[in-house]
């Protein structure tokens, strides 16, 4: 699964869920996989300038 899947199943999961705990939960993890999306473009577009990644 590539991170932008993963990114949209979070997603979708958080407008389903009805537990605060859950809420929580999948919040925390759709920003850490929000993060490493960034990076990910950080290092491609460093890559592409040919300056080094953040």
């Amino acid at each position: 699964m590539s991170i932008d899947q993963h990114i949209e199943e979070l997603r979708a999961e958080l407008r389903n869920a009805v537990d605060a705990v859950e809420r929580c939960e999948i919040e925390a993890e759709l920003e850490k996989a929000l993060a490493e999306c960034e990076l990910i473009w950080a290092e491609l577009e460093g890559l592409l300038s040919g300056e080094p990644p953040l």
